[in-house]
């Protein structure tokens, strides 16, 4: 897994997050990405920690305040790391691989940490927190469709919903952390190339090209 401290937005502003509130959300986000949230309890998490449930505490209040900046970290961060891979010099197709690129490289460094926050993303009662992620979302789905739209406008593909086609891209792509196998002999990359050249063949009515059998997911 990545180094949760690079995508973390916790503690104060431009102060990285201490060792040890570092160690119990790395510890927090493997355990609810394996057992679900519900399944895990916060002596469990303190008893991975080496911790006690009484230092666990002093640093969050309950499991959800562990959960919360997991959340938001994990859907600004790919944002910000799928934008900044992106060359808008580029065609717009070449862009949308790009996207697709970087979308999967982050899953693959930060695995855990997106299937435990995207179990639970529309599960914070708190409406101005759930905003917030949803601005963030929203940013990176519309990054998505701008680029779908300008293949459109380029002529590089033919008109289409741009809505769907983008969900269609997304769909494919977020539920990559859940099935491929980190040791099998596709990586999370080569599996998202091997999903835009069927899409991309597809929209543009030729063959559809099929995942090389030594790249296939394990």
């Amino acid at each position: 897994m990545g180094d949760l401290a690079d995508i973390l937005k916790v503690g104060e502003a431009g102060n990285p997050p201490q060792e040890r509130m570092l160690k119990i959300l790395v510890e927090a986000c493997r355990l609810f990405a394996t057992h679900g949230f519900d399944g895990v309890s916060v002596r469990d998490i303190a008893e991975e920690c080496g911790i006690s449930k009484a230092t666990l505490y002093h640093y969050f209040a309950d499991k959800d305040a562990m959960l919360r900046p997991l959340i938001l970290s994990t859907t600004q961060a790919i944002f910000e790391r799928v934008q900044a891979g992106i060359n808008p010099a580029d065609p717009a197709l070449l862009q949308l691989r790009q996207f697709m690129l970087e979308t999967a490289r982050f899953f693959q460094e930060y695995r855990l940490a997106w299937i435990a926050s995207s179990t639970v993303f529309w599960n914070d009662p708190e409406a101005r927190r759930r905003k917030e992620r949803l601005a963030w979302r929203d940013k990176y789905e519309g990054l998505l469709r701008n680029i779908i739209q300008a293949a459109i406008d380029q002529g590089e593909i033919p008109p289409l919903n741009v809505m769907l086609a983008a969900r269609m891209v997304l769909s494919c792509l977020n539920w990559l952390p859940r099935w491929y196998d980190p040791k099998g002999p596709a990586s999370a990359p080569e599996i998202a190339a091997g999903f835009y050249d069927m899409m991309v063949n597809g929209l543009r009515h030729g063959p559809g090209a099929a995942l090389p059998a030594e790249a296939s997911p394990g």
